[in-house]
């Protein structure tokens, strides 16, 4: 509903950037922020209580799955906006899987116009390759135009190494990101979870940790040769880690992503939860060991950005055996709780480097404007705490589809609201 006019009171505004907290009332007036300060009062405006709640630029995912053109059963374009608003996010930027993919100009027009009249930007991130067939180079010019941010094939990867460099050259003529599904497929044997001691005493066919570090180390390689911007999606691996770390330290444009969940579960899920197809994704769970590798990561700042990989199944979909589902599940709705509860309350992260992962940093990566919480900008705002105690039920899904293993799982911190486009969004009432 549109909300033109709010005053947030008796909030701490939180500048990601600088780690800076400061309390204040923010009155915004016809979507922007007409003024911020102490017990400010305003006549005739929705006054919405954020005490003892903190209020940042809106949250961006930016690698979220939306399913629209072709998979609606799902998730559509303004279901995924719901979610995400329920989740506490202002952006996401949407992967390239559909039907048809996303590899001409008038499918990123559709997606952008689809999104048009929500509270969350949805921002399209193209296909690398025509259909994403690894073939032939798509149109990255044209699509830029329509609207894409970033060029990927997600779901599958860059397998083909020349066509890998050529992208990294065209794109960085653009100033766009590669993001890789980083995974050599010929070391995957139609593996469904990680290859290791889990995989081997369950019997299942397993995805060694090697087939995403050899396409990290090929795409580190690349990305220096061509001076191209590879962005590493999901990653998931301790030794994934410490690669894109020393690209790092030696001047190569690489960035990275870790997804919730893999900071959150291992894959000791798939035999505790009696092989459940909630806990079948891809990347896969990794070890203990892998965990902690990812958030010495996200510490140390070898990984950039908190990403969901958000990905509906319909429940017919997964409702099947462990071998026969597809990989994926849901992020968006349990996103905060799970960063509060695995990041921040155990001081991997503090609040501000947290918020700075899911703000500052993809929309950098993106070469996306930042939000700022000032004077006269507009308002591009979460409202949210990093310390209430909560139970995840399956009402809290706003998602069109079910598929999340986090269903009466404790979260550490609450997104409670959001304001973009003119739009108050209580998360309660996103239904």
């Amino acid at each position: 509903m549109t909300t033109p006019d709010l005053l947030l009171k008796g909030g701490t505004v939180l500048d990601p950037e600088t780690g800076s907290q400061e309390a204040a009332d923010v009155l915004v007036r016809d979507g922007r922020i007409a003024s911020m300060g102490a017990d400010l009062a305003a006549k005739d405006v929705p006054v919405y209580d954020c005490s003892g709640k903190i209020v940042s630029p809106g949250w961006m995912d930016m690698h979220v799955h939306f399913r629209e053109p072709g998979y609606e059963h799902k998730e559509t374009i303004v279901t995924g906006c719901r979610a995400a608003a329920s989740g506490g996010f202002t952006a996401v930027a949407c992967m390239p899987n559909t039907s048809p993919p996303i590899h001409t100009r008038d499918v990123v027009e559709f997606i952008v116009e689809r999104a048009a009249g929500t509270p969350v930007d949805v921002h399209p991130v193209a296909c690398v390759s025509k259909d994403r067939k690894g073939e032939t180079l798509a149109e990255m010019g044209d699509l830029i135009a329509g609207g894409a941010v970033a060029f990927s094939d997600d779901g599958s990867p860059v397998q083909h190494a020349g066509l890998m460099r050529r992208a990294l050259e065209y794109s960085s003529s653009f100033g766009k990101p590669i993001i890789n599904h980083m995974e050599d497929l010929t070391l995957n044997a139609e593996g469904h979870m990680h290859e290791g001691e889990v995989a081997t005493r369950l019997g299942v066919p397993g995805i060694p940790s090697l087939a995403e570090e050899v396409m990290i180390a090929r795409d580190v390689l690349l990305a220096e040769f061509t001076g191209g911007h590879v962005h590493v999606a999901h990653i998931s691996t301790a030794q994934a880690v410490d690669l894109v770390r020393q690209a790092k330290k030696r001047g190569i444009r690489v960035t990275a992503e870790v997804c919730t969940h893999h900071v959150a579960l291992t894959d000791e899920a798939v035999e505790s939860t009696g092989f459940s197809t909630e806990v079948k994704m891809h990347p896969p769970l990794r070890t203990a060991a892998d965990v902690e590798a990812l958030k010495e990561g996200l510490r140390d700042g070898a990984i950039d950005a908190i990403c969901t990989d958000h990905a509906p199944h319909a429940p017919f979909e997964k409702e099947v055996e462990f071998l026969a589902a597809p990989f994926g599940i849901l992020g968006l709705e349990t996103a905060w709780g799970l960063i509060g509860r695995e990041l921040i309350a155990p001081g991997v992260l503090t609040v501000a480097e947290a918020v700075r992962k899911i703000t500052v940093a993809p929309r950098r990566i993106l070469g996306l404007p930042l939000p700022v919480v000032a004077e006269g900008e507009e308002a591009n705002l979460t409202v949210f705490d990093a310390t209430t105690r909560w139970t995840f039920e399956s009402r809290h899904i706003r998602s069109k589809s079910r598929n999340t293993p986090f269903t009466g799982s404790e979260m550490v911190g609450r997104p409670w609201a959001i304001y973009h486009k003119k739009q108050f969004v209580p998360t309660d009432t996103t239904e």
